[in-house]
Order: C-alpha cells, then structure tokens, then sequence
C-alpha cells in the first residue's frame, strides 16, 4: 500500500541548469551530484534530477504536490526564478488550497496548503 511521497524524479535536459535552478528555488544543495543524477534532500523526501531524456515525451501526464506553508509565497518565489503559472492557487476544499507552476525544463510542479 502507499505510505507517503518518497521521491519525485524530474527529466532535465541541461543538468547543470536545472541543478543551479533547484538549489535556489529550495535553498537546498543537492546531497548527491553525478553527471546521471542530482539528488536534493528535501525534508527527508527525494528530488531527484535526471538528464536523461530516453522515452520522455513531453505532455502533463502526472503532478506530484509538494506540501507548503504558504502556496501564494512559493509560487511567486518559483516564478521569480522562472517557473510559469500552469494553475493559480485553487481551493479544493476546505483549507486546502493548490498551485501548478512549470519549471524552465517543462516539469509540472504542484504545491499544497492546509493539507
């Protein structure tokens, strides 16, 4: 059965790019840094970045939400450094509250408050 998120692997294709990217929209250096993946250590879950591009056709097939204090802060930090606004803060019930941006390598990225 699923327990939790453990790990969100994102397809990059300029690795460097995408690590620099990452390091200041989290404030976190990766733990793990290879030519074939950077690993960030977010909270005690995986942001992983991958440069391979082997079989990845670009489109919105999945969204992983990362859980936030504040939504409208975190997509206008992400959007500061170049992300683009997919969905605007949402409310799906209650105090839920989510947001999609796109960031610069086409990987949709979702936040969630009050869950």
């Amino acid at each position: 059965m699923l327990k939790k998120l453990r790990t969100v692997i994102y397809h990059v294709d300029d690795l460097a790019a995408a690590k620099e990217w990452y390091s200041k929209a989290t404030g976190v250096q990766p733990y793990f840094d290879e030519p074939f993946y950077v690993g960030f250590d977010i909270n005690g879950f995986e942001l992983g970045l991958d440069p391979s591009m082997e079989n990845i056709v670009a489109g919105n097939h999945s969204e992983s939400y990362w859980s936030v204090d504040n939504v409208r802060a975190a997509i206008e930090k992400f959007i500061v450094l170049g992300a683009t606004l997919v969905q605007d803060v949402t409310n799906v019930g209650g105090p839920i509250h989510v947001a999609i941006v796109k960031d610069p390598f086409g990987n949709h990225i979702g936040f969630i408050e009050g869950a």
